[in-house]
Order: C-alpha cells, then sequence, then structure tokens
C-alpha cells in the first residue's frame, strides 16, 4: 500500500490514539520533570545518552574504558580515541533518535516487542561491563519491569506494552531540550557536552548557542516522529 504522506482523511480512530497519547506523554513528563516520580525513567534517558556516546566513538575508532549513570541522573562515558567533535553531540542527538526509532515502534505490536527485546538484550549486555551500581541496578530493574509489562501484555487484558516503549520515546526525544535548558539556560553547567563542543569546534558558536541547536534538532526529531508515525497508522 501506498504511504499516505499527505495525510489525507486524517485522523483514523489509531491515529487519534496515537496522538494524543504522544501529547499525553509530554504533558505528563513535563508535569513530573522535577519530581522523583519521573526518575528511573530519567535514569534509562541518560543510559541512551551515554550510550549514544559510546556507539560514536566506537563508530570513529575509539575505544570505550566505561560507562556510569548516576543517581543524581548524570552521567559520563571514559573514552580514548575516536573524533571527539563527533563524539560530543551524538549523546543529546542520539538519545532524540533512539525516542524517535522507539515512538515509531510503538505503532505496532510486533515492533514494539522487538523494541523491548533489543532494550532488555542491551541493558543485559551493559549489565556486564557498567562501572558503577547505579547503572546496574538501573539495568536490573527495568529488565525486570519491561519484563513483567511483556508477560502481562502476553497473559492478561493489560496491554501497555505499546504505550511503555511509547513513553521512554518521548522521554528520549524530550530529554535533550528539557537537559538543554537546565543545563545552559537555568543555570550554567560549564562541564556540559555543549560547553565542551564549543571549546573543540573552530566555529564561532558559544556553549549555550550549540545547545540550543542541538535542542532544535532534537525537537525536529519528534515532530518527524509523531508525523512518520501518523503516516504509517494511515
Amino acid at each position: 500500500m501506498k504511504p499516505n504522506w499527505e495525510l489525507n482523511n486524517c485522523c483514523n480512530h489509531e491515529q487519534v490514539v496515537f496522538l494524543v497519547t504522544v501529547a499525553v506523554c509530554t504533558v505528563v513528563i513535563l508535569a513530573l520533570w522535577r519530581t522523583v516520580l519521573l526518575r528511573p525513567f530519567k535514569l534509562v534517558t541518560v543510559f541512551l545518552h551515554e550510550a549514544s556516546h559510546a556507539i560514536a566513538c566506537k563508530l570513529t575508532c575509539g575505544h570505550v574504558e566505561g560507562i556510569q549513570v548516576h543517581a543524581d541522573e548524570g552521567g559520563t562515558t571514559q573514552t580514548r580515541g575516536g573524533i571527539y567533535w563527533f563524539i560530543l553531540p551524538a549523546g543529546y542527538l542520539g538519545s532524540s533518535f533512539w525516542g524517535m526509532v522507539l515512538i515509531l515502534a510503538s505503532t505496532n505490536l510486533l515492533t514494539a516487542r522487538i523494541a523491548a527485546g533489543c532494550f532488555i538484550a542491551a541493558l543485559l549486555i551493559v549489565l556486564f561491563i557498567a562501572k558503577n551500581w547505579t547503572l546496574r541496578g538501573l539495568c536490573i530493574g527495568f529488565i525486570i519491569f519491561l519484563g513483567v509489562i511483556w508477560i502481562l501484555h502476553e497473559t492478561t487484558k493489560v496491554k501497555i506494552l505499546r504505550y511503555i516503549i511509547l513513553f521512554i520515546g518521548v522521554m528520549n526525544s524530550l530529554f535533550s531540550v528539557l537537559d538543554i535548558y537546565d543545563d545552559l539556560i537555568s543555570r550554567r553547567v560549564h562541564s556540559s557536552d555543549a560547553e565542551k563542543f564549543a571549546e573543540v569546534c573552530p566555529c564561532p558558536c558559544t556553549g549555550v548557542g550549540w545547545g540550543i541547536i542541538w535542542g532544535l534538532i532534537s525537537f525536529v526529531f519528534l515532530c518527524g516522529a509523531v508525523y512518520l508515525g501518523a503516516v504509517i497508522l494511515s
């Protein structure tokens, strides 16, 4: 079937449910951003942020010495070699990319299952290479969490696997924008990725400038994911 790129006759029931769920997830994330209730999901987002740094390092022939996620919602990735100006923006932009992938995966039960399975597999791998117990505990906790949600989905009437994948996807898509605001606008964190990137990049742009650029790109990823999701469900 030819994709309905123009979204003619929008919106059918599935599209309405998808768009409303994205909107609800966005409102919930914004409302609970600074509360403890959202912390486990924020730590998962930090993990994907740091994992994206690690992937960029490996893609540029560098060596990843370790990944840490801290209880204060920070994280570090120790790398050696690789292309620094490629590794630095990969955290925020990679997190946005994974958010888009998860949002699109949530449009279909099969792809939601695949996304959940890949997520669990990635957490199992990281569990054995994590450098601190916060990350290890996060891996164990989310493996159990996703496993329970998956079992409930397959054996009961609690069919929420797709919505959990969607929520994590929206969380990752929004993380870049909200975290950049926290680190570069509401308070200045000189060790942020954007500040470091401004130091190594020859372009005449400050850390705040790069943060805004990355935030806008992340917002485009989110809008693109919502549009493509609506196309898939048309």
